[in-house]
């Protein structure tokens, strides 16, 4: 009995920072700004807002894929680090991690713009500057740079579980190194890979301040639309309305990586 109330700070923490937010979202996004009446006007309006969501997704799956193909080769040979060298690549992994997400962006912005440090360069050696900025590519890159650590830790966490007695038993079998990775190593790293897309893909799609200062009116995402609802036009029930789909939206995606993982494990296990 006295177990239970060990859980009684995070029941109290889930009720007060989880539970009543997502209570007020819901209010707002169903009643009317004026009258404060139940209506499904404001998620009427989401349709015209389809055009931002579909490219919030696709620069957001296009970050978490190249966070993958970056994080999945440093999270590997992090793994196979002594474990001395491992804490110090954790380290300067993280280390990014302890500066303001406002200033790592803002250092982007001092390298990419017209007059920034790497135009400046290509202009003293004599060549063009370069469009750097203000384009998806930038948005695109501020994502990766800001969410690549929550790629690489999950993968590390993972392929540092892997049993090594399977990789001597696959060689021992005759299979090559190309074949020890995609047989063994690649299939039991899908958790840290689900686990890695999921912590990458969700605060991707819902950003914004990257896209407002790396990016241009035409790279708006859902998260600056979000942001202007309760700034700009505050109208907090529209913005409400935003943020219900979007969370939808990455409920759905969580739930099918979910899924995903639960299957993959199923599998190993049967066989």
């Amino acid at each position: 009995m006295k177990r239970k109330w060990l859980s009684g700070p995070y029941v109290l923490w889930m009720v007060l920072f989880t539970l009543i937010p997502l209570g007020v979202v819901f209010y707002y996004a169903l009643t009317d700004s004026m009258t404060g009446e139940f209506t499904l006007s404001n998620l009427a309006h989401i349709a015209d807002y389809w055009p931002i969501f579909l490219r919030s997704i696709w620069l957001s799956i296009i970050a978490t894929l190249i966070c993958l193909l970056i994080g999945y080769p440093v999270a590997y040979f992090i793994a196979h680090c002594k474990p001395s060298t491992q804490r110090l690549l954790q380290m300067m992994i993280m280390l990014p991690m302890c500066i303001s997400f406002l200033l790592r962006t803002l250092a982007w912005v001092a390298l990419l713009e017209d007059t920034g440090i790497i135009n400046n360069f290509l202009t003293s050696i004599g060549l063009n500057p370069l469009p750097l900025i203000r384009n998806n590519g930038a948005v695109i890159l501020g994502m990766v740079y800001n969410y690549l650590p929550y790629m690489i830790l999950p993968l590390f966490t993972v392929l540092m579980k892997i049993d090594p007695r399977l990789i001597e038993a696959a060689e021992d079998l005759g299979c090559n190194s190309r074949q020890v990775f995609s047989r063994v190593i690649l299939p039991l790293s899908v958790p840290g890979i689900v686990s890695g897309i999921t912590m990458v893909f969700v605060p991707a799609v819902s950003t914004f301040y990257i896209s407002q200062k790396l990016g241009s009116p035409g790279t708006i995402l859902i998260g600056d639309v979000i942001e202007s609802q309760f700034k700009a036009a505050y109208n907090p029930n529209l913005g409400a309305a935003l943020s219900l789909v979007l969370m939808v939206l990455i409920f759905v995606c969580v739930g099918v990586m979910n899924r995903f993982t639960n299957d993959e494990e199923e599998s190993m296990v049967t066989l």
